[in-house]
């Protein structure tokens, strides 16, 4: 029989990420589920969100390994990630669509949008979420799944990302529930309040920023930077969330490897930083009324 099995052709193209040291993270942790993500987009098979679904007997002939290799090439020359290359990106189980214009979705907040923010908020009181820095909109689109009785703003400063989320709403159909706003944090939200307000915003500080993977150099930089200790973005958050949350509401960002310095920050701030199951730490918690004594306002202006 011609070809070599997809299982085959995967482990190959696995090997060769390996070899050339390749950075994982948007999306993928490891060398295989990279190579077969790559893999099925080359074949235009159907994707999947883990390659162990993928069938090992398939056979592959000479020109769909030469599609394969290429966008292997791609990937490894110029250190795209992958997800930018199959334009698919998956969270909390939804494909969506993603490009240079967003950052590629990898947030561990999905993790407690899936367990509808237990035992943070009873799920079934949510009626409003807000969704900061937006991106593609896999935050907002994942709250409007998990949560069916809420309506979600999510916003943006980036009209660039505003047009892909607006693409992923479309074909999630949730343009009722999902509504997209251009601004810069609270900026144009007027005195709306919420039961959630949850962000993954820029928290990269200019040291670290220098010193990533190329592979985050395709990625756009307003996504990421966030002055030079990282807490531009956390700082306006935090001194203005309060006034948009209902009672008993709570605040949810992630700050990544800030947390050290979002710690040091705001000393008198009660934060309770998230243990999620499936890794990625950096994710705090703050009620409205955690939020609101005198003496932490003080502290976050």
């Amino acid at each position: 029989m011609p070809g070599i099995t997809l299982n085959e052709l995967i482990a190959r193209g696995a090997r060769r990420l390996q070899r050339a040291q390749v950075f994982y993270g948007h999306g993928t942790d490891n060398a295989w589920d990279e190579a077969a993500a790559l893999t099925l987009h080359a074949l235009g098979l159907p994707a999947a969100p883990r390659a162990g679904v993928v069938s090992r007997r398939r056979r592959v002939g000479k020109v769909g390994q030469r599609c394969v290799r290429e966008i292997l090439t791609r990937r490894i020359r110029e250190r795209i990630p992958s997800a930018y290359l199959t334009g698919v990106a998956w969270f909390a189980g939804v494909p969506l669509h993603v490009d240079p214009r967003v950052l590629v979705p990898r947030s561990p907040i999905a993790e407690l949008i899936e367990r509808r923010f237990a035992p943070w908020i009873e799920a079934r009181r949510v009626r409003r979420v807000l969704d900061i820095g937006t991106g593609s909109g896999c935050i907002a689109i994942a709250c409007a799944g998990a949560l069916p009785r809420a309506r979600v703003d999510a916003v943006d400063i980036s009209d660039a990302a505003l047009t892909v989320a607006a693409i992923n709403v479309r074909r999630q159909r949730l343009g009722r529930r999902v509504r997209l706003i251009k601004s810069d944090h609270f900026a144009a939200l007027g005195g709306a309040t919420y039961d959630i307000i949850v962000s993954n915003p820029p928290y990269v500080g200019s040291p670290e920023l220098r010193s990533l993977p190329p592979e985050y150099r395709h990625e756009p930089r307003v996504g990421l930077a966030a002055g030079s200790a990282g807490l531009d973005s956390v700082r306006v958050i935090l001194r203005q969330a309060r006034r948009h949350l209902r009672p008993h509401g709570v605040l949810i960002v992630e700050v990544g490897n800030t947390e050290g310095a979002v710690r040091r920050a705001f000393p008198r701030l009660p934060f309770v930083w998230l243990q999620l199951e499936r890794g990625g730490g950096g994710v705090f918690l703050l009620t409205r009324e955690q939020l609101g004594t005198r003496a932490r306002r003080a502290s976050i202006r």
